[in-house]
């Protein structure tokens, strides 16, 4: 099941267009990638992501996973180190003809988000009985 799921990490004009209007650095979240017998499993670190900064969209087979980071200070504090340089996480990947697009799930738990890529049924992996003669 090669090239199923593969990196795109290439700027659009349109994120390009965002970054020349706010110049934040934008992380590019660890993900693992899991093959099951139906699906393929995405499981992306995006600490300081929640539900409501999270865009997950497919595009012509390109998934898009960019999520903002909420970064809360207590009222009248301010940091004087902050490690967390950027202020969103950005990843594409572009999918095979194997993955049905519009079965795609995602959910985010605790900064850490999974996307469930189910494969079409005609490329799931089925068992063959085999007659004796």
């Amino acid at each position: 099941m090669n090239n199923v799921v593969r990196s795109s990490n290439n700027q659009t004009s349109l994120q390009q267009r965002d970054e020349d209007k706010n110049p934040q650095e934008t992380l590019l979240p660890a993900v693992d990638i899991i093959e099951e017998d139906n699906a393929i499993k995405l499981v992306a670190d995006m600490p300081g992501v929640t539900n409501d900064s999270l865009r997950v969209e497919l595009d012509n087979n390109v998934l898009s996973l960019e999520g903002e980071i909420n970064l809360n200070m207590p009222e009248g504090l301010s940091a004087l180190h902050a490690e967390v340089r950027g202020r969103r996480f950005a990843r594409r990947f572009n999918l095979s003809h194997e993955i049905d697009g519009d079965a795609i799930t995602a959910r985010i738990v605790n900064g850490v988000l999974t996307v469930t890529l189910p494969k079409k049924d005609s490329h799931r992996t089925r068992r063959i009985e085999v007659q004796a003669a």
